[in-house]
């Protein structure tokens, strides 16, 4: 059995819940959860969660998928041709590309909107579930500790955050195992 399976068996009952947002999270206006795996795990992840979708919906749940490297991918295209931010990185090196790229998600087309954008209009926390994906696409650009934050107040339904990295502590994430950890993540870590 993959590392993070036994993890995913104990959510799966949460999500089942009429309402959720109790079981995963203290704090009523941040009805979020984080799903902490190993990085080499990311294919096998996206398996299990697809599964756990459709397990989820053929109980009455409602699924919305939230790709935040579909997320990143739209950002970039927002400000030039995806092809063309090879030539960005060539001309002004990877240290300068990563901060103008973490400015665009910060301030020209902010990650937290183009999350919030793709929520359920029609949100029901008993019915909706959200799987926010793909988060490694952020990396080293992004840590999502901040998306949290300003997703405070915004999420109404139980929603999780699928996080490749490594715990540190009882409620510190390392994000792809390599950036320093950061230990003010209020959402439970599953």
């Amino acid at each position: 059995m993959i590392e993070f399976q036994s993890r995913l068996n104990r959510l799966q009952p949460i999500l089942e819940d009429r309402d959720p947002r109790k079981q995963i999270s203290a704090y009523h206006d941040m009805p979020y959860a984080i799903f902490r795996y190993s990085p080499a795990e990311e294919f096998a992840l996206r398996k299990a969660v697809a599964l756990l979708a459709t397990r989820l919906e053929n109980g009455g749940k409602r699924v919305t998928h939230i790709s935040l490297g579909d997320c990143l991918k739209e950002a970039l295209e927002s400000q030039r041709p995806l092809e063309d931010w090879f030539q960005v990185e060539r001309e002004i090196g990877l240290p300068e590309t990563i901060q103008t790229i973490a400015n665009v998600l910060e301030e020209y087309r902010p990650l937290v909107d183009m999350v919030s954008e793709r929520l359920p209009e029609t949100a029901d926390p008993t019915k909706d579930v959200v799987f926010i994906t793909r988060t490694g696409a952020l990396f080293p650009v992004y840590r999502t500790f901040s998306l949290l934050e300003q997703l405070k107040g915004k999420v109404f339904v139980p929603t999780v955050l699928f996080y490749p990295g490594d715990l540190d502590g009882a409620a510190g994430l390392r994000f792809m195992g390599v950036l320093q950890a950061e230990h003010n993540y209020r959402p439970k870590i599953f």
